[in-house]
């Protein structure tokens, strides 16, 4: 026989802390013989399909779960008047075990857990800063926000996170991605700011400065001289400069 890997014999039975596995675990201990293992999975998937059609998700929490009240989406943290909403957060699913027993790397697995939870957030009308991960996840605030910038990257994405919906902290990399998907993927403006969780009006400001910075380079002008002509921040004419030399330099 085959010996389990360190990482499956560290993690499988945490698996059974979520609802289908205890489910199946019941018939397997209390109807012992009485059902083969395929049988007691269909039993399971038919239990769970009728508990999900009575009782709707959003009236109750699932192990690893947790509720946690997060800035309304409507209202920014630097507001007097901000509101908050009670949103139900996924912090630990039955995947995120199998990809600790699959070896998986804990960054790409706190990669997604950080994305699954600012999207079921956003989901639901409120918007989670890095603050609240950082609390969340028991992390220091700027390692998080590296790993979500790496995350965003990689998925050519943007999280709706505060910083990207209220322009706050040092968020830059959102003007790249809207310029990117415009320019060279050809999506249509309005195709961007729904992929990208902005307003069509942030939207077409970023593709126009991307277009004023591309006239003055055409021109021969340096970073220095675009910086003080458009009062477009430097970094940012410097990753409108990479799409220009990389991709667009037909334009």
């Amino acid at each position: 026989m085959i010996p389990k890997a360190t990482s499956v014999k560290k993690y499988q039975s945490a698996h059974d802390r979520f609802l289908k596995p205890a489910i199946v675990n019941f018939f397997e201990q209390e109807f012992c013989g009485m059902f083969g293992p395929v049988v007691r999975e269909n039993i399971a998937d038919a239990l769970i399909d009728l508990f999900e059609s009575l009782c709707p998700e959003s009236s109750r929490l699932k192990p690893g779960q947790l509720i946690w009240n997060a800035l309304d989406k409507h209202t920014r943290a630097d507001w007097s008047n901000r509101r908050y909403k009670p949103v139900i957060l996924s912090l630990v699913t039955d995947d995120d075990i199998s990809k600790f027993e699959q070896g998986t790397s804990v960054t790409l697995i706190r990669q997604n857990v950080m994305a699954r939870m600012i999207r079921e957030a956003y989901q639901q009308g409120a918007v989670l800063s890095t603050r609240d991960l950082s609390l969340l996840l028991v992390s220091d605030g700027a390692y998080l926000s590296k790993l979500r910038i790496e995350y965003e990257d990689r998925h050519n994405t943007i999280l709706p996170h505060t910083g990207v919906l209220h322009d706050m902290g040092t968020t830059i990399t959102h003007k790249r991605v809207i310029v990117y998907k415009h320019i060279v993927e050809k999506k249509d403006p309005s195709i961007v700011a729904l992929e990208t969780n902005h307003s069509q009006l942030a939207v077409d400001k970023y593709i126009k400065d991307f277009y004023r910075v591309k006239t003055l380079v055409n021109d021969n002008k340096d970073v220095d001289f675009i910086h003080h002509t458009t009062n477009i921040a430097r970094h940012v004419i410097n990753q409108y400069l990479q799409i220009i030399n990389n991709y667009v330099k037909e334009l």
